[in-house]
């Protein structure tokens, strides 16, 4: 598999990073049980910081496509091919959409729903 970053794209380089994983997961280049090389050997591969590395596949182990074992390594996940097409990212931002739609609807301003954003992040859950 071979991943080319590139740093002029307005895309964030984890996100990029992410994509090329999951489109080498749902074209077969990668398959469940293959080995990812360690955050520290792709940064350094890539020319990245380990913490973009990192993030991407902090992300991509919640979406269930890859699976960390410890210091075995990392692996592309059993369920990988199902789990590439999720964009929890995209589902956020609609559902985040269509409460604000609402909010507005209701006749909140701009301000009432940045302040009550602001304080709902603060709470724990």
């Amino acid at each position: 598999m071979e991943i080319v970053i590139n740093i002029d794209d307005e895309t964030p380089l984890f996100s990029q990073l992410m994509e090329q994983i999951k489109k080498a997961v749902q074209s077969g280049n990668l398959s469940a049980g293959d080995s990812l090389p360690s955050i520290r050997q792709l940064a350094n591969d890539l020319d990245l910081n380990n913490k973009t590395v990192a993030k991407a596949y902090r992300l991509l182990e919640r979406d269930e496509v890859i699976v960390t074992r410890g210091y075995r390594g990392t692996f592309i996940h059993e369920q990988a091919k199902k789990n590439s097409d999720r964009d929890l990212n995209a589902w956020v931002a609609l559902e985040l959409t269509k409460t604000i739609d609402t909010l507005k609807h209701a006749g909140a301003m701009d301000s009432e729903i940045r302040i009550a954003f602001a304080e709902a992040m603060k709470k724990e859950r």
